[in-house]
């Protein structure tokens, strides 16, 4: 009988897939140390946005995190993360000094293995960062990415098993030093039968290739979003595979892996099983859920959804998007966007849908949802893509977009190598951002510049000690006042709308406001007088509404600048796509009606404008 081995998820994949990757360290510790009494040895624990969202979201170091994962596991532990090629842990891509800090330092605090994976399938960025893994003693994952097409996109070669292994076989011929092969299904969208065929054939050209002690394993990652994680993950057993990912309750199914006891049952009686003990894993899940019983999660996370198959969003970015709209209150306008991306997978030049690929895309379907069809290029990210900024897609784009997206972010197509690039962009690199940590009065550590490089401002930010808390738990009894079940508020305070997000922490709230983070308490039946209404504005000023919801993220004028067509009056920021909001004429500002880090909904006034 043939063993096959697993990674456990839940404590990377299982955060981002369920809980948009908001959660604490305290409180999974304890389930982390059962997993290892259970006897799982081989653990995900960090990468891909658990990365940025400890920063944004939990007021949390991830470095800080790692080690005190090694610390509970033990040194014998496999510890894997995950790694988005020249992206490493971020939605930008790095030069190639950053790329190989990322290597150092994830050694450094108690890392094993990488997973290291392109969106893209270029090869060129896997060996631009595969290279550093290996070199800093870390064993790299060499990684090819999945997913199943919609029904109705006639589309050849891209995601046919062909494709995937010919992407294998330029891996190969790179030279490129990897330790394991694995084919990474993010959206669990690909059919059993193209699981079985690839994995078939990639097993057939490892053994050929690598012979004796030299043999390469391959795993298989899927997610059951379709509910199809366990056919394809038999698929794969049957196939050839090693090793498969999995996780636990109450983080596994739906938009995360196959839970750990379903596959379990799923091997009985067959020439395959897990070697573990079921009830060690069945106490270890029992942990695992007390631990996360006060965090609130999302209804999507725990569905199978057949839209999936449509418009494949990976389970990693799905709860993260949602939980996002639900922060900027546009969650309404969800399945729009999941409308609006088939024909952005297929005209952006079918790119995985895996991170940052999968958030390109659903960034561009949100402005197509909100500002109209292919009226907006996001310049950072899809327009980037298809212009060849993050490397080559599988097939060419559509022409028309490609022209579109050189119009408005004024840049020219390049096949050139992405790290080529970025070595040249002085904005990039160690240099820079030891600049920004200097000039911040920062200390300047080989992890703090890669946490600015990782996660920009935001990064900047956090070491300054502006470190926000968007975690969303389980609601308690909410203040009767309140009105609303979601804990998003709107208050008015001397005329100026003020963003408030409450969550419930035991007696306490977690009061967000405008960005800023306070612990308070509400007291029941309390109702605060009314705010004096705002003075009214120049009878020849005009409303300068917001095309979209979002969060205020930079104000570019004052009130009494004189302004021309075209000038930024601010910017947005909606599901981590900054749009910049000009004024559409000649004139004056007269008022500006927000603040930085307030919640705008479409339509809200966020200045007023007198008109020459």
């Amino acid at each position: 009988m043939k063993k096959i081995k697993f990674m456990d998820c839940s404590f990377r994949d299982g955060f981002q897939s369920c809980l948009g990757a908001r959660v604490k360290t305290d409180d999974f510790l304890p389930a982390l140390e059962a997993a290892v009494k259970a006897g799982i040895n081989y653990i995900e624990i960090g990468g891909g946005a658990r990365f940025q969202s400890l920063y944004f979201y939990c007021q949390e170091d991830a470095f800080d995190m790692m080690d005190r994962c090694r610390e509970v596991v033990g040194p014998d532990v496999n510890l894997q993360t995950l790694a988005r090629g020249v992206n490493v842990v971020g939605l930008s891509s790095q030069s190639s000094d950053i790329i190989e800090l990322h290597a150092k330092l994830f050694k450094k605090h108690g890392i094993t293995t990488i997973r290291n994976f392109d969106a893209l399938n270029d090869v060129r960025n896997l060996t631009a960062s595969g290279k550093y893994i290996t070199q800093y003693g870390l064993k790299h994952q060499a990684t090819v990415t999945m997913m199943g097409l919609a029904p109705n996109l006639h589309e050849s070669y891209a995601h046919t098993p062909k494709f995937y292994i010919d992407r294998l076989k330029e891996i190969l011929e790179s030279g490129l030093a990897f330790d394991s092969l694995a084919f990474k299904d993010a959206s669990g969208t690909s059919t059993p039968q193209t699981v079985y065929e690839t994995i078939k054939m990639a097993r057939e050209v490892l053994d050929a290739e690598f012979k004796g002690d030299n043999r390469k394993d391959i795993q298989f990652h899927t997610h059951d979003t379709a509910g199809m994680a366990v056919s394809c993950n038999m698929a794969a057993i049957e196939a050839g595979a090693d090793t498969i990912d999995l996780a636990m309750s109450p983080l596994s199914g739906g938009t995360c892996e196959a839970d750990i006891l379903v596959m379990y049952q799923r091997l009985r009686g067959t020439e395959y099983t897990l070697d573990i003990d079921p009830e060690k894993i069945l106490a270890a899940e029992k942990v695992f859920e007390q631990c996360m019983d006060k965090y609130f999660m999302p209804p999507e996370s725990m569905q199978v959804s057949p839209k999936i198959i449509f418009s494949p969003m990976p389970g990693g970015a799905l709860t993260a998007n949602t939980q996002m709209m639900r922060d900027n209150n546009c969650l309404d306008k969800y399945d729009k966007c999941i409308e609006e991306m088939r024909e952005v997978v297929a005209k952006g030049g079918f790119g995985t849908s895996v991170t940052p690929v999968s958030q390109f895309y659903f960034q561009q379907a949100f402005s197509n949802a909100m500002q109209g069809r292919w009226k907006v290029i996001d310049k950072n990210g899809y327009g980037k893509m298809v212009l060849g900024y993050f490397g080559k897609t599988p097939v060419a784009p559509d022409p028309e977009i490609v022209k579109l997206a050189s119009e408005q972010l004024g840049l020219e197509p390049t096949t050139e190598a992405v790290v080529d690039i970025n070595n040249r962009n002085p904005k990039l690199g160690i240099k820079y951002n030891t600049e920004l940590l200097e000039k911040a009065g920062l200390p300047v550590t080989e992890e703090n510049i890669f946490i600015v490089a990782a996660c920009g401002e935001k990064g900047l930010n956090f070491l300054k000690g502006d470190r926000p808390m968007g975690i969303r738990y389980k609601e308690a009894a909410a203040p009767k006042s309140a009105g609303k079940s979601n804990g998003a508020y709107t208050a008015t305070v001397n005329g100026k709308n003020v963003a408030v997000q409450l969550n419930a922490a035991g007696d306490a709230y977690t009061a967000t406001v405008n960005g800023k983070s306070f612990t308070v308490k509400v007291a029941e039946g309390t109702v605060a007088p009314a705010a004096a209404a705002a003075p009214a504005a120049s009878g020849d000023a005009v409303p300068l509404p917001s095309p979209l919801p979002g969060t205020v993220v930079k104000i570019a004028v004052a009130e009494g600048d004189e302004v021309a067509e075209g000038d930024v009056i601010l910017v947005i920021e909606a599901m981590k796509m900054e749009t910049e909001i000009k004024a559409p004429k000649a004139g004056i500002v007269r008022e500006i009606s927000v603040t930085q880090s307030q919640v705008v909904a479409a339509g809200d006034t966020l200045a007023m404008i007198e008109e020459k």
